[in-house]
C-alpha cells in the first residue's frame, strides 16, 4: 500500500516521522484528488503556502511532483491549475479504468481475508452515511479509499499505482459532477462487489467494479458535455 493511499488527507500517524516535503505533497495531493482545487482555476504558489501553512521549498517540491504526474499544470507567473478534462480525456480514462479496476478486483477477491472484507464493508457503510447526509467530501474520500483498498489487496503494485494515478486526473471533475447531481444520485455498485468477494466470485466482483467505473466516468463525460453546451 502506498503512503498516499494510507492517508488520503496526509494526516496519519506517520506524518510526524516523514520529511516535511512528503507531508506537504500528501496534503496537496488530497486537495487535487478530492476536488478542493477546481479544474481550470489558477492558484498561486504563495496562496498554497498560506493554505498549507508550509514553507515555499516543500510546496515547490510537491508541485513539481504533481505536475510530473499530470495532476497539475504550470500557468506561468508562479501559478498552477488543475487541468480541465476534455471528452477525449474522459474516454481515455474510462478505457484504462475498465481494464485496470476489474482486473485488480478479481485479484483482490482471490486474496481477501475476512478482516479485509470487514474493512471494505466499514468503508462502504461510511460511504452510505455520507450519501444520506449529503456529505460530499466524505463520500469522495470513502469512495476513493474503497477502490484503493481493493487495489492494495490485489498485490499488484505496478498496476495499483497506475490505477491510483488515474484518480488524480478525474477526481477534481468527479467533485464537480457530485456537486451538481447530489450524492443521492451517484452510482454505488459496492455492495455487489462485496457480496461477490465474500463468495470468492472474482468474475462477478470484476463486472460490478466495471459497472461502477463506467457509470461514474460516463457521468463525468455527460457533465462536461452539458457544461460546454452554448447557453
Amino acid at each position: 500500500m502506498t503512503s498516499a493511499a494510507r492517508s488520503p488527507n496526509g494526516n496519519n500517524d506517520d506524518a510526524g516521522r516523514l520529511p516535511a516535503h512528503e507531508v506537504i505533497y500528501r496534503r496537496l495531493r488530497a486537495l487535487v484528488l478530492f476536488g478542493d482545487l477546481a479544474p481550470g482555476q489558477p492558484v498561486t504558489i504563495q496562496g498554497l503556502t498560506a493554505r498549507l501553512n508550509a514553507g515555499m521549498t516543500p510546496v515547490r517540491e510537491a508541485l513539481r511532483r504533481l505536475i510530473a504526474e499530470g495532476a497539475l499544470e504550470s500557468q506561468g507567473n508562479r501559478r498552477v491549475s488543475v487541468p480541465q478534462l476534455s471528452a477525449e480525456n474522459v474516454s481515455e480514462l474510462m478505457l484504462a479504468r475498465q481494464w485496470l479496476d476489474p482486473h485488480l478486483a478479481q485479484l483482490a477477491t482471490e486474496r481477501a481475508r475476512p478482516e479485509d472484507l470487514a474493512r471494505l464493508t466499514q468503508l462502504d457503510a461510511e460511504l452510505d452515511k455520507a450519501i444520506i447526509r449529503g456529505d460530499l467530501r466524505i463520500y469522495l474520500e470513502r469512495n476513493y479509499m474503497f477502490h484503493r483498498a481493493i487495489y492494495d489487496l490485489a498485490e499488484a503494485p505496478i498496476l495499483a499505482d497506475l490505477a491510483d494515478g488515474l484518480w488524480l486526473r478525474f477526481g477534481p471533475s468527479l467533485r464537480v459532477v457530485c456537486g451538481r447531481m447530489g450524492t443521492q444520485n451517484l452510482p454505488d455498485n459496492h455492495k455487489v462487489v462485496l457480496e461477490a468477494m465474500r463468495a470468492g466470485d472474482g468474475e462477478t466482483a470484476a463486472q460490478a467494479i466495471r459497472d461502477d467505473v463506467v457509470q461514474g466516468m460516463e457521468q463525468v463525460r455527460q457533465s462536461l458535455h452539458h457544461s460546454r453546451e452554448p447557453g
